[in-house]
Parts: structure tokens; sequence; C-alpha cells
């Protein structure tokens, strides 16, 4: 039985003149325990609309989301979410925001203590523990971000652009962070990025979205994540796969780009 099925799924966004948007359209995929699958596409092929779906924040026009046999239909623990901007409580100290969901679920201190610091320590932030959030560089930030949501331990990760905000040198630091708690937890992680080579990285299983209406175009099975793991990923960037397949996506997206302008400036005329 598959872990987390999305079944037919289909968004319209009803505007207020009357019209509609198609963002999604019969989108279906199915996930086991554990796999690192990475989404990209150009702007507008329903991306973080088909992610806003998976954490329950939004429900769908048609199909259904089920996540071990059962229908989801709201945000719940199980399913984490990483922002591209931490969504942090900015005067609280790294701790208290890393333990904020056990507290809240009412675990008291000796229950939730050794897990939040061996989090902290694993994400290299063991020394910051009681600086403020507002103290810690963007960098710092997203792994106090990737912390907490382990904290609740979720049974699947959806990360929305975590890295997007990032100079390139700390990217390709949580770059390999992202892979090194992918396999030391075994969770299921969606990730959703712009960025091509990124996608090749962080993804074992790789989806090519296509716009207007959001479908899956293309989905790939890619070794580079598992090489990532135990290599550095500079060097992963080298084999001559990963360049191939960068240059297939980077001409598939562009392709896709150039048809949506094409549409626009029919639309105009």
């Amino acid at each position: 039985m598959a872990f987390l099925e999305i079944d037919r799924v289909s968004m319209r966004f009803d505007l207020p003149n009357g019209s509609s948007v198609q963002a999604l359209k019969d989108v279906s995929l199915t996930l086991k325990s554990g796999e690192l699958l990475s989404v990209l596409g150009p702007s507008g092929c329903g991306k973080t609309t088909l992610l806003n779906i998976v954490a329950g924040f939004l429900a769908p026009t048609e199909g259904q989301i089920r996540l071990n046999g059962k229908r989801v239909t709201g945000p719940a623990r199980e399913r984490g979410m990483v922002f591209q901007q931490g969504a942090l409580f900015e005067w609280m100290s790294v701790r208290d925001n890393v333990s904020f969901g056990p507290r809240m679920k009412g675990q008291r201190e000796v229950e939730w203590k050794d897990t939040v610091d061996h989090l902290l320590d694993v994400v290299g932030l063991k020394d910051f523990k009681e600086k403020a959030v507002y103290e810690l560089s963007g960098g710092m930030q997203q792994r106090v971000a990737l912390a907490r949501c382990l904290a609740n331990d979720p049974d699947v990760i959806l990360m929305d652009e975590p890295l997007g905000a990032l100079d390139a040198l700390t990217r390709e630091k949580m770059q390999g962070l992202v892979l090194k708690l992918w396999k030391e937890t075994g969770k299921t992680i969606i990730l959703i990025t712009h960025s091509v080579e990124e996608a090749l990285l962080l993804g074992e299983r790789l989806l090519v979205m296509a716009p207007r209406p959001g479908r899956i175009h293309k989905e790939y099975r890619l070794p580079f994540a598992d090489m990532g793991v135990t290599r550095d990923l500079r060097s992963v960037k080298k084999e001559p796969e990963f360049a191939q397949k960068r240059e297939e996506i980077l001409g598939m997206i562009w392709d896709m780009e150039e048809e949506i302008m094409g549409r626009s400036e029919g639309a105009e005329a």
C-alpha cells in the first residue's frame, strides 16, 4: 500500500469577475515512506498549490490526498511544513522555537529535552540554543526551522523553496544538511524548488510540472541524492549524467516558458 497518495487532484480558483484559473488538473502520484521527491517547473505550474493541498491548507476541487490510507482534510501533525522564510518566533530563543511543538502538546521538558538537544546538535546550533532567532543569519534560521519541524516528528516534511533566499555558499551547505537529515531520519520529503541543480541534487525522484493547467510533465528517478549523502556536492555536479540531465530539464522548462510568453502575447494582441 502506498504511503502518500495524490489521487487525481485538480484545483480551480474562481475569481471575483466570474472567470476562473485551473491551477492543477488530474495530478496523480504515489510516494513510499522515506522517499525524497523534488518538484520544479515554470512559474504558474501549480507547484506550491499542490504542496498546500498535501499540507491540508487547501481543499482540492477534485480528487483527494491520502496518507497511510487516511484522507487528508486539513493540517495535522504528521505533515510538517518548512517555508522559504522560517516563520519562526523571532523574540524566542532557538531552543524555545525548536521545542514549541512538543510544549504545545503538553509535554514536559524531561520528555522533549534530549530530542531537542540532539536536533540542535545535528543542525549545528548546539552553541546557539539560547540566542534569540533575530540574532541569527538567514541560513541559521532555516536550520532552526528544520529542527523545529523534526521536533514534531512528522511522517512527511513539506518544503516550499526553503533555501531560495540564501546565498550560494550557504545554500550548498543547507542542501548537504537536507540530505543528511533525510538519510538519518528516514523521513519522506517533498521539496519545491525553482533551481534545476537543486532539484537534481535533492531528488531521488524528480517531477517536472507543466503549466496551465498544472500537471506532471515528466518524472525522473535519479542517483544524485544518494551520491550527495557521502560525497561533496560539487563533485556530484561534475558527473556527466548530472550535466546531461541538467541541460535536458533546462531546455524542457525553457520551452514551456517560451510557450507561456507566446500565449500572453497572443492574448494581449
